[in-house]
C-alpha cells in the first residue's frame, strides 16, 4: 500500500480507530479526488471514504461542509426516530482532531471523511424500471425527512443555480454579444428560447409569491447518487450532498425526469431517437410521491409536470448559451457538441408540452 505524504498527513488528522490496512482510489466521480480506506479494529475491518474537495468548483468549502454537516445531523436524528440504520441510510461524517467535519492540509486543500456504506452499490445508468422507481422513492423520502428543516439557513453553494429567469437573462446577454459569431447559424434554437420567456418565469414567480415553499434540495438527482442495497435491491441512501442548498422540490423532481425519462442520450445527434417516455415518467411520479409521503403541498404536486419542463428547458438554454459563448463551461468532445445537447433538450420540451395533459393526469392518479 503506497501513499503519498499528503494523504498520510490527512489521515493522521482524523479520529480513526484501528490500524490502516488499505488506501485505494475509489469511484467514478469527476469532481473530487476519492479514496477508500480500510482500518483493522478489534471488531473487524472498518472502511471509510476520504475525499479531497475541488475548490475550483466549490469555492466556499467551509460553507459547503456546514450545509452537509447540518443536513446529515438532521437526517441521523430523523432516521433514529423511525428506527432506521443511521450508518447506512445517510452519510456519516468523521470529525478531525480539531472537532471539525473537514481538515485543511498544509497546502490549503480541504479534505473530509465519510463512513463507507457496506453492501450497497450505485449505478451509472437505469437498467430497469425498478432502478428508476427506487431512485424516485429515495429522493422523495429525502424531501420527507427534510420537510421541516429550515432551508433558509443553508448556504447557496452555487448562486442562482436554478434561477431560470437569471439563466434567461444570461442567454440574452450571450446572444446580444455573439462573441463567436455563431448566432446566425442557430436562429431556430434562439427563437425557441425567446418564444418561452414567460415559461422561464413559471416557477420563480410562484416562489416569490410564496406559492411554492423553499425546501432543502439536492440539485443533482441522478440515479448514481443513490445507494442501492445489494441484497434487497431497495434504495437506502442519498449521497453526494455537495450541491444541497435552498431550492424548489419540483426542480429536484424535474431534473430526474429530464435525465431519466428520455428515450435518447443527452447528446444524441439523431433527434428521431429522442422523445419523452410517459411510462418512465409514471414510474418516477409513483415512486417520488410515495417517498414524499404527504410532505409536499398541493401546489408543489400540481407543479411537478412544470418542474420537468422547466428543468429541461433551462438545461437546453444553458447548453445553447455555452455554445454562443464558445463552449467554455460544459466539456465538449466534438464540434457542435453543445448544439446537439441543446437540440435534444428542446425536442424533449416540445414533446412534454404536447403531453402535458397526460403528465398532469398521472400526477393526479398518485397524489
Amino acid at each position: 500500500m503506497e501513499m503519498n505524504g499528503m494523504i498520510q498527513e490527512v489521515i493522521g488528522q482524523f479520529e480513526f480507530s484501528g490500524s490502516l490496512e488499505e488506501c485505494i482510489p475509489f469511484g467514478s466521480g469527476h469532481i473530487n479526488d476519492t479514496f477508500r480506506l480500510a482500518f483493522r479494529t478489534d471488531a473487524g475491518i472498518k472502511r471509510y471514504i476520504l475525499q479531497k474537495m475541488n475548490k475550483r468548483i466549490f469555492t466556499k468549502p467551509e460553507e459547503l461542509m456546514e450545509n452537509i454537516s447540518g443536513v446529515t445531523s438532521w437526517l441521523r436524528r430523523k432516521i433514529e426516530e423511525h428506527g432506521g440504520d443511521v450508518e447506512r441510510e445517510t452519510l456519516n461524517l468523521l470529525e478531525s482532531h480539531e472537532g471539525k467535519p473537514y481538515y485543511v492540509d498544509s497546502e490549503g486543500e480541504y479534505w473530509r471523511v465519510y463512513l463507507f456504506i457496506e453492501n450497497a452499490t450505485c449505478f451509472d445508468s437505469v437498467e430497469n424500471d425498478n432502478d428508476f422507481y427506487q431512485s424516485a422513492v429515495a429522493f422523495g423520502h429525502f424531501q420527507r425527512l427534510l420537510a421541516d428543516y429550515p432551508a433558509e439557513t443553508l448556504h447557496e453553494t452555487i448562486e442562482n443555480f436554478h434561477n431560470t429567469v437569471d439563466r434567461f437573462r444570461k442567454f440574452k446577454e450571450a446572444l446580444a454579444l455573439d462573441a463567436c459569431g455563431r448566432a446566425s447559424g442557430v436562429q431556430e434554437e434562439v427563437q425557441f428560447v425567446l418564444d418561452r420567456e414567460a415559461l422561464a418565469h413559471t416557477l420563480c414567480d410562484r416562489q416569490e409569491q410564496g406559492i411554492l415553499p423553499l425546501r432543502v434540495t439536492h440539485n443533482d438527482t441522478k440515479l448514481n447518487n443513490i445507494m442501492i442495497d445489494d441484497e434487497t435491491g431497495r434504495a437506502i441512501c442519498v449521497i453526494d450532498l455537495d450541491t444541497v442548498m435552498p431550492g424548489l422540490s419540483v426542480n429536484d423532481f424535474g431534473d430526474s425526469i429530464r435525465f431519466g425519462a428520455s428515450t435518447g442520450a443527452e447528446d444524441e445527434p439523431d433527434l428521431s431517437k429522442v422523445s419523452f417516455d410517459l411510462h418512465l415518467y409514471e414510474v418516477y411520479v409513483k415512486g417520488f410521491i410515495e417517498g414524499c409521503a404527504g410532505a409536499l403541498t398541493e401546489a408543489e404536486l400540481d407543479m411537478l409536470p412544470m418542474g420537468a419542463i422547466l428543468m429541461t428547458f433551462e438545461c437546453g438554454m444553458r447548453f445553447l448559451t455555452d455554445y454562443l459563448e464558445g463552449d467554455h463551461y460544459f466539456k465538449i468532445h466534438r464540434e457542435g457538441h453543445n448544439l446537439d445537447r441543446t437540440r435534444t433538450q428542446f425536442k424533449l420540451v416540445r414533446d412534454m408540452e404536447e403531453k402535458l395533459p397526460e403528465m398532469k393526469a398521472i400526477v393526479e392518479k398518485y397524489k
